[in-house]
């Protein structure tokens, strides 16, 4: 029960990110925003580190399971993302993204031997076609699927389906989600500052101050976000993690709604909401 609840919260932080995410488009270019939203929730994790961590004894072993997730996630993983939209904009990019939970649950089933029961499955299918309809606005968008640029947000998916099994195996070794977010949070930090420095010729490129606030505020969304999933990845299984994480469009809708202004397509949203929702339940039903 723990593992359901942390990762329905964490799935709100991180559907809440994008939302803010779009606020500070209109102040700062994608690339420029991720190289102040991760480093500052980083400088704030480490500062609070102290506190955090005390009385918690290193385990080395899991120290480099957790670096290496963070040369990915959520580094690589954004700017994937952000060259992904850039290409082929933002409903394919975003809808082969919600394909991550496949490959996080297969993974989860190779590399740790979870079990996974046909209703399980089901309920995972019904959770991913209900989000990606939620994704997809216009059908003929999907005409325009084409080219090795797909391989972007198809990485990206994979990527962040790898992620969860990996930071699953380093947690059996050292059971601190704190460690695991701080470690990956410092090496994805760098990660986009030297990208930053590289593409735009500054680690931190000029920008309004509303921008910066708002990729802060991103920042921590986010980084809150992760670091409740790595706690329901703690307390549970990525099998049942991996899908309910992924339904964050729900309240990336839900609040774009609410503070963006309306959202088209009524009928289908509620199709692909009513659907998520079903597959929920399978899924804790089986």
């Amino acid at each position: 029960m723990l593992a359901i609840i942390l990762a329905f919260v964490s799935a709100a932080f991180l559907g809440t990110a994008l939302v803010l995410t779009q606020f500070g488009l209109r102040y700062v270019a994608p690339l420029p925003g991720a190289a102040i939203s991760i480093p500052s929730f980083t400088l704030a994790f480490l500062l609070l580190s102290p506190l955090l961590l005390r009385n918690q004894t290193i385990i080395w072993s899991a120290v480099p399971i957790f670096a290496a997730v963070g040369v990915v996630f959520p580094s690589v993983l954004t700017l994937l993302t952000f060259e992904g939209n850039r290409l082929l904009g933002p409903v394919i990019t975003g809808a082969l993204g919600n394909l991550s939970p496949l490959f996080a649950v297969t993974l989860a089933v190779i590399l740790l031997g979870e079990p996974l029961r046909p209703l399980q499955v089901v309920g995972l299918l019904v959770i991913v076609t209900g989000v990606l309809i939620i994704t997809v606005r216009r059908p003929q968008d999907v005409a325009n699927w084409r080219s090795w640029w797909l391989l972007l947000p198809l990485g990206a998916a994979a990527l962040r389906g790898l992620i969860q099994p990996v930071i699953k195996i380093g947690l059996e070794i050292w059971p601190s989600p704190i460690a695991a977010g701080l470690t990956g949070y410092i090496v994805s930090a760098l990660v986009v500052l030297i990208s930053a420095r590289i593409r735009t010729g500054r680690f931190v490129t000029k920008a309004p101050f509303a921008g910066r606030l708002w990729f802060v505020a991103v920042g921590f969304s986010n980084g809150i976000g992760v670091l409740l999933m790595y706690a329901a990845l703690g307390n549970g299984r990525v099998s049942l993690v991996a899908p309910l994480v992924a339904t964050y469009p729900l309240m990336t809708v839900g609040l774009g709604t609410l503070v963006l202004g309306r959202a088209d397509g009524a009928a289908r949203l509620a199709g692909g909401t009513a659907l998520t929702v079903a597959g929920v339940v399978l899924l804790l039903v089986g």
